[in-house]
């Protein structure tokens, strides 16, 4: 038999779906619109295997329309037209539902020939995406329908899953199978939420398995093991995910755990993303540590160069260094911050021109008020400072930077507030 496990097994009844009690549970919403059978254009929206195709179908059977399916990885404009055709027509007499998966691969121009027909209700829509529909779909079409976002499913939903897997194919090809104690809840971790992978790996395990000398097909967790290689791991280094992943990195050593920053970093090596790894780890170190700790800049600058240097798998060694290095540095945002504001000023046309004693020239123009550059040269001064303009005058006496409250940055701040009330 062909036909994967999992859509053999494939749920029937909302009752039988995996997970997704937040979006199917009675008093949610999705199945009060689903039981009252009137059906809105809908959009499904989370990551692969959670369920989304199969209440998309259970769906359809529960309606009286005509059903079409298109996949928008292959459908074309030919294949949108095809199913509007129908529309008016005996075999749309009950209404048209196109259930349209990956929608995210269809064009504007595929999206906005749909638009006419779903607005007047000629055609209702069931989209699903793995991608965020707010950035992949339509405006004109996403106004027009109610996008549900489906999530992974927990870990004991997806072994209770694993566990009817086995014993679905123990009755249907009549095998006797012994399962080693944990291997369910080994492949429902290995799956990272997607029930799909995860009913498919039963299968390939009962495949893969060895019997014994009474012929019982024996998988253990040495088989899972082997099977599972980076089967867990879920990334798309053009997609959400990939985002997502770059921005719990950052954001764990921004929030000094040294944990969850190096669970991230293995994340990204083991999808084999180097350069990502490395330039998040070095924004991070200007950005999140910065001035705080300034010599941190070319230590971990220092240990991307020998990441890059030396390849995979040494690569980890220095990275790790890295990264628990910025989770355990004293934080600063500061400059970043005196950054933004001072963008913000000249995004807003607050520049002016430059301060005379800074200009690069040396000699007035006949209409210059005062003549000379009266530049007063710095070290030329006790302390190596003097008081002089140096901010256009749009913008004089504008404070931007605010020493953080770290030991680094309070030093320096003491040290010319001390120079600079000598010189008054």
């Amino acid at each position: 038999m062909n036909t994967p496990l999992a859509d053999r097994l494939r749920p029937q009844t909302l009752e039988d779906v995996v997970g997704q009690r937040h979006l199917l549970a009675h008093d949610k919403a999705l199945r009060r619109i689903i039981e009252g059978g009137k059906i809105p254009n809908l959009i499904f929206y989370g990551p692969s295997g959670v369920g989304k195709t199969t209440v998309a179908r259970i769906i359809a059977e529960r309606s009286d329309m005509r059903l079409h399916k298109l996949n928008g990885t292959t459908a074309s404009t030919a294949d949108i037209k095809q199913v509007i055709a129908e529309v008016g027509t005996l075999a749309g007499a009950g209404g048209i539902l196109l259930y349209l998966d990956e929608i995210q691969y269809f064009t504007k121009k595929q999206q906005q020939t749909l638009l006419e027909h779903i607005e007047n209700g000629n055609v209702t829509l069931i989209a699903s995406t793995t991608e965020n529909p707010y950035f992949y779909v339509y405006g004109a079409l996403l106004s027009r329908s109610t996008v549900f976002e489906f999530k992974p499913v927990d870990i004991a939903d997806v072994e209770k899953a694993v566990e009817r897997g086995f014993a679905f194919l123990e009755q249907e090809q009549g095998l006797t199978v012994s399962v080693e104690e944990g291997v369910a809840l080994r492949i429902a971790r290995l799956s990272g939420g997607d029930v799909r992978k995860s009913i498919n790996m039963v299968e390939l395990s009962v495949l893969s398995a060895s019997p014994d000398e009474t012929g019982t097909l024996c998988v253990t967790n040495e088989l899972v093991a082997q099977l599972g290689t980076k089967t867990a791991l879920k990334y798309d280094r053009e997609g959400d995910e990939h985002y997502d992943l770059l921005s719990a990195f950052q954001k764990s050593m921004r929030g000094s755990d040294p944990n969850a920053a190096i669970h991230y970093l293995a994340r990204l090596l083991e999808a084999g993303d180097l350069p990502s790894a490395c330039r998040r780890l070095m924004v991070c170190a200007a950005e999140d540590v910065g001035l705080a700790y300034p010599h941190i800049l070319p230590i971990v600058k220092a240990a991307v160069d020998m990441a890059l240097q030396v390849g995979m798998p040494e690569a980890r060694i220095p990275l790790a260094d890295a990264v628990i290095l910025v989770c355990q540095s004293p934080k600063s945002n500061s400059a970043y911050l005196a950054l933004d504001a001072a963008t913000a000023d000249i995004r807003a046309g607050k520049s002016g021109p430059f301060p005379r004693q800074l200009q690069n020239k040396h000699y007035d123009g006949e209409d210059a008020v005062v003549k000379g550059q009266h530049y007063l040269y710095p070290h030329s001064f006790e302390g190596h400072w003097v008081e002089q303009q140096y901010l256009p005058d749009v913008l004089k006496n504008t404070v931007y930077y605010t020493p953080g409250d770290n030991k680094t940055e309070q030093g320096f701040a003491a040290y010319w507030q001390a120079v600079k009330s000598r010189r008054k």
